[in-house]
């Protein structure tokens, strides 16, 4: 039986009555349709693709062409779950214009619900302009990864109360400014809680405690094939590496034995039609 396509008014509604929010990322249809089969609420199909999927050292090389491509297939293999696009590093930092026509890039050409991207402060005027061109948007704070490097590399944020009470001013700013959603990255529980407590907005961390409205990882660290499986935030639920490798080493041995293909998986010729050949 089909679920219904989760909607913004969804999951806010999911949010008012304490249900937590499922969000996985994936990359192409067929993990795609099997997260949507098991019921996940939102995909986002993040630029970490980047890392996990295109072997890139970081998120900042992935560019918006890459991501449309891996876009367009998780939108044909998800039919209930919310698909978020994730915008590339600047894909929207450069002029509004060129942020909007993006964004747009996203929903127009990949079928996305909305689009996500990385910081507060300028950024929050951008969200502006992009929702009012008709564009759901997704905002994120704490550890924006994209820039990283400005804050020192990959480390929480908000442990101080003036980082605490700016993070959720920027917060505030970017629910007002339109946004749907607010996604927080490695933030100390209690200031996500307080966050997740004041916006309207549904809230999803990681690495930002059990309070706030959902949760996202990255789906192939949680699956044991990704570089952020020993993370702190991430809880590995299966580990396929070793079941990946042992399934290729079988496969190299049969076929050196020659053991595959066997009988059962070969095609014959009728002897009359040999013979003639």
């Amino acid at each position: 039986m089909s679920r219904k396509k989760v909607t913004f008014g969804s999951l806010r509604q999911q949010k008012q009555n304490g249900e937590k929010i499922t969000m996985l990322t994936a990359y192409d249809y067929p993990s795609a349709r099997l997260l949507d089969e098991a019921g996940v609420d939102t995909i986002l199909v993040g630029d970490s693709a980047a890392n996990v999927v295109l072997g890139y050292d970081n998120t900042v090389p992935v560019t918006m062409d890459e991501l449309l491509v891996l876009t367009k297939a998780v939108v044909k293999g998800a039919k209930s779950a919310m698909i978020i696009g994730d915008m590339p590093f600047m894909s929207y930092n450069i002029s509004i214009p060129e942020a909007i026509r993006n964004a747009g890039r996203f929903i127009k050409e990949a079928g996305t619900d909305a689009i996500k991207l990385e910081g507060g402060g300028p950024m929050v005027d951008t969200i502006a302009a992009i929702i009012n061109a008709g564009i759901p948007v997704v905002g994120h704070l704490g550890l924006t990864p994209q820039t990283a490097s400005m804050m020192g590399g990959y480390r929480v944020q908000g442990r101080t109360a003036k980082q605490a009470r700016h993070l959720q001013h920027e917060a505030e700013r970017i629910q007002d400014a339109g946004a749907v959603m607010l996604v927080l990255e490695m933030v100390p529980d209690r200031v996500a809680k307080r966050i997740a407590e004041t916006l309207d907005i549904p809230v999803i961390g990681i690495g930002a405690g059990v309070d706030v409205d959902g949760q996202v990882l990255v789906l192939h660290d949680m699956l044991g094939i990704g570089n952020g499986a020993g993370l702190k935030f991430v809880k590995t639920y299966a580990s396929l590496e070793d079941n990946i490798k042992n399934a290729a080493k079988d496969y190299i041995a049969d076929v050196k034995a020659m053991t595959f293909p066997a009988d059962a998986h070969t095609f014959h010729m009728p002897e009359d039609e040999f013979s003639k050949f």
